[in-house]
């Protein structure tokens, strides 16, 4: 075993290596809903899950969110830690806005991730790629 015993119990570094904090992206949290949710969960599997805050209001804020949709992604926001915003949160966001042009939901979004230093799960690295700092995967497509 690749561990180091303390204090009486071993640590496997090896699988802690692996172990990824991600931070959830609103079209992530629809795509699990559909089709590609298998790809999207073997990606996830056994990795630290969170949401900010932003992705709810995006998710349970669609206009056309069918009852299924709305129950499907409330059992979501029930399951995993939901990251609110918080001062620095906010700066991290200003300063984002004040580098380039981004919406403030993919703003506040991307100022989650750096501030919690979590690796950022989305479809859309476009939107997020030019955020120096940020850690990015794609699980559809597998782009880190």
């Amino acid at each position: 075993m690749n561990g180091n015993r303390k204090n009486g119990k071993t640590r496997n570094y090896q699988a802690e290596a692996y172990r990824m904090k991600a931070l959830l992206d609103s079209n992530i949290l629809i795509y699990l809903g559909t089709d590609k949710a298998a790809q999207i969960e073997n990606v996830l599997a056994n990795n630290e899950l969170n949401v900010s805050i932003i992705s709810k209001v995006e998710t349970l804020g669609y206009h056309k969110l069918s009852d299924k949709e709305k129950k499907f992604l409330n059992m979501i926001f029930e399951r995993i830690n939901v990251i609110h915003l918080d001062e620095d949160i906010i700066k991290s966001a200003i300063h984002i806005k004040q580098q380039r042009k981004t919406s403030l939901g993919d703003a506040l979004i991307a100022a989650t991730a750096l501030t919690k230093k979590l690796t950022l799960v989305t479809n859309n690295t476009d939107d997020f790629k030019n955020i120096r700092g940020l850690k990015l995967i794609d699980p559809l497509t597998g782009v880190l």
